[in-house]
């Protein structure tokens, strides 16, 4: 046994604390790896370093890989990696609604707030990667215990920036740069065809027990699409956000008003048709310069609402084209 596996074999004994001894056991005893990179059928390994400064080594060509973020999952996702595990959709049991069909396999063993240990370890993953949006992130090493950790990004990080590192991790840095310069392409293509709504005040807010919350901000993939798009936010919806959405009272209904407004759940868009058929019927929403114009668009909310990757942006700016492009 290399030293290494030694070592490996080592930290997941001491994590039995957290998940039961008889599944970090298997975990280890798992000598299959992934498909050697150099096709040799030995398992290779890359060092890396990632958004908290940490070398971690992780194999070469991964092929057992649980993502606990929303990010990273669109990311793997994107990159025509299924992972074995995955996280919950925030607000959903299941992994978000937008991602559902490409992650059918994957099985959930976190939430936003946290990890579910002893059904990750059962999983015997060769690599296990987040981000700060998730709970799980406190728990790196338990986490590093089970299988090389990567954490790709800090809070608040550019989203394009969080999708190099996820793609680093598992080494398809140069799919991942050609997914990004398709994505600016079509950004510049939807531009050109903006006509009138060029530089036009696009909100957007996720309905939710009866009221709005500003969601979108910042450098996140809705907030900087819009941006790469020339088109303006309200001013309660400009700069970064305090948290993940922002609640506004119906008393301040008027600060979510725009040129555009992009409405949305947690859910699907049958979702939010449910929900601004609620939204309607509260007083002063009538009132709004976007619905008085008919510029209420309904979306994939999962996609617009989740700390999302690629595959997520990729459906804003469908979205966006479909409804102000000429």
């Amino acid at each position: 046994m290399s030293s290494a596996r030694a070592s490996r074999r080592a930290a997941l004994m001491s994590a039995a604390a957290v998940v039961t001894g008889a599944l970090l056991l298997s975990g280890c005893g798992d000598d299959g790896g992934s498909d050697s990179a150099d096709g040799s059928g030995k398992e290779t390994t890359r060092r890396i370093t990632d958004a908290t400064g940490r070398e971690v080594e992780v194999p070469s060509a991964p092929g057992k890989v649980v993502t606990l973020s929303e990010p990273t999952l669109d990311a793997a996702l994107a990159l025509g990696i299924e992972p074995v595990g995955a996280t919950a959709g925030r607000g959903q049991t299941g992994v978000s609604t937008y991602l559902a069909d490409k992650a059918s396999r994957a099985e959930v063993v976190a939430t936003v707030a946290e990890a579910d240990m002893e059904k990750l370890a059962a999983l015997q993953p060769d690599l296990i990667l987040l981000d700060e949006t998730t709970g799980a992130k406190g728990e790196v090493a338990k986490l590093q215990a089970i299988a090389p950790t990567v954490v790709t990004a800090e809070l608040n990080e550019d989203w394009k920036k969080a999708f190099t590192a996820t793609a680093d991790a598992l080494n398809k840095k140069t799919q991942a740069e050609k997914i990004l310069t398709d994505f600016d392409t079509d950004v510049t293509a939807t531009k050109e065809k903006l006509g009138d709504n060029g530089g036009a005040v696009a909100s957007v807010i996720r309905w939710q027990n009866g009221a709005p919350s500003v969601v979108g901000k910042g450098v996140g993939h809705v907030g900087s699409t819009l941006s790469a798009l020339g088109l303006g936010r309200p001013g309660d919806q400009q700069g970064a956000s305090a948290g993940h959405s922002e609640p506004v009272s119906l008393e301040k209904l008027s600060t979510i008003d725009g040129d555009w407004l992009f409405f949305g759940t947690l859910g699907d868009r049958t979702d939010g048709e449910k929900a601004y058929t609620e939204a309607t019927k509260v007083p002063n929403f009538a009132k709004l310069k976007a619905e008085k114009d008919g510029h209420v668009v309904v979306v994939q909310g999962s996609a617009w609402n989740s700390a999302g990757g690629p595959l997520a942006a990729r459906i804003v700016l469908d979205d966006v084209t479909k409804a102000l492009a000429s």
